[in-house]
């Protein structure tokens, strides 16, 4: 008999083991598709891959405008920079798109910006910000040091270097965040 509630255990939890690790939660989901859209701008012959300092990865970028000043800060400084972050709730589709009920939906969402507002609209009093490169995410900070003055770059950043796998207050885990920076002047 105890030889048979043992089998019938360890069934249990096998069978148990093996759902679990099927299991796809959003989490999942979302983390697959942040890092689907990262692997996609890796590939992409017109972006450059930049090791971070840190060596926990890279961020990929593309120069827009080249300030061709030579003046590129260092980990301590303070810099103003203008700039738009944002990332997609579904990478599969564009900035926006309309549902099957016909809701137009706001696929893009730019979560901070010095240019814009909130909806996307332009900025009526445009003012660079100042930040301590040490003081921001890991992938933020890499661009910056790279970055000389006047240079305006697309960069794109994992979730590894940005907000990690807990996020923050406005951003989940997982995501892969896209900012457009502009180096005004180092301070």
């Amino acid at each position: 008999m105890k030889q048979a509630l043992y089998f019938i255990a360890i069934i249990c939890l096998s069978v148990f083991s093996l759902s679990c690790e099927k299991t796809e939660t959003f989490d999942t989901r979302w983390q697959d598709g942040n890092e689907a859209q990262f692997a996609k701008i890796e590939r992409d012959a017109s972006y450059t891959k930049l090791e971070s300092a840190s060596k926990n990865g890279f961020i990929m970028y593309k120069e827009i405008t080249d300030g061709k000043t030579g003046l590129i800060p260092t980990f301590e400084k303070t810099v103003k920079i203008l700039y738009t972050g944002w990332y997609k709730n579904d990478w599969t589709k564009g900035d926006t798109y309309t549902d099957v009920d016909g809701n137009r939906i706001t696929n893009k969402i730019i979560f901070d910006s010095t240019n814009l507002e909130p909806n996307g609209s332009p900025k009526g009093n445009i003012i660079p910000k100042e930040f301590e490169i040490r003081g921001v995410v890991d992938g933020f900070a890499t661009a910056l040091q790279h970055m000389g003055v006047g240079d305006k770059w697309e960069i794109w950043i994992p979730w590894r270097l940005g907000y990690g796998a807990s996020g923050n207050n406005t951003i989940r885990g997982y995501t892969t965040l896209v900012f457009e920076i502009e180096m005004i002047e180092i301070l």
